[in-house]
């Protein structure tokens, strides 16, 4: 799942209200924003296989570090109170901390069985939503507007760059699911960490969006 995370994210700014959307971008996609780390350092693997399922050609061999509940839920505890001695916001922390948790579930939902419960386990777990298409988009990309209309009904822009970022970063997001939906698989697992690294600037980008935003009256 891609869009679907980051739906979650623009729901929760009325939960947390206080907390950057780019924290809450952040923690919705925290294990796909430390996984290009690992699989770049060889720590987590990944194989391209064409038609391995119908909605993407990665085959994600090892990733118990990011990707295994007990570390994702290990990664959220962190999270959140990381978050909570920063900001002193109990709220926001709960929320970050769901947010990171929410991501394993979700993935779950959409991953073939691949995803391990905890690192050094054999138990793999994943619903295969991802081998059909069009039951992947009748999942998710919902899920991203229901999140986008709760935040762009709950805020205003503050200024001209208020409206431009996000509906921009929207269109951006639309363009990049579509282009990782049908377009042809990528070269090598190297290319694909360093093109997730990418997903870093998304998440300043959903930071500068709400910067420059404010809740509706």
């Amino acid at each position: 799942m891609f869009i679907g995370h980051f739906g979650l994210a623009l729901a929760a700014k009325r939960v947390a209200p206080r907390t950057s959307l780019g924290t809450l971008a952040a923690a919705s996609q925290w294990l796909d924003l430390v996984w290009p780390l690992l699989l770049l350092l060889g720590v987590e693997r990944v194989r391209v296989a064409p038609g391995w399922t119908a909605f993407t050609p990665l085959d994600f061999e090892y990733y118990p570090w990011t990707h295994s509940l007990a570390m994702a839920l290990a990664w959220s505890a962190a999270f959140g109170v990381a978050y909570r001695f920063r900001t002193g916001y109990a709220r926001g922390a709960a929320t970050v901390a769901a947010l990171v948790a929410s991501h394993w579930f979700l993935d779950a939902v959409v991953h073939r069985p691949d995803l391990p419960l905890a690192p050094g386990g054999t138990a793999r777990v994943g619903l295969g939503l991802w081998n059909s298409v069009p039951a992947t988009l009748a999942v998710e990309v919902p899920l991203f507007a229901a999140g986008l209309v709760a935040y762009a009904t709950g805020t205003r822009p503050r200024n001209r760059a208020g409206a431009i970022a996000i509906w921009s970063l929207v269109a951006f997001l639309g363009i990049a699911y579509a282009g990782n939906a049908f377009s042809r698989p990528p070269p090598s697992s190297t290319a694909i960490g360093v093109a997730g690294l990418s997903l870093w600037l998304v998440v300043l980008w959903f930071a500068w969006a709400d910067k420059n935003r404010e809740p509706s009256p």
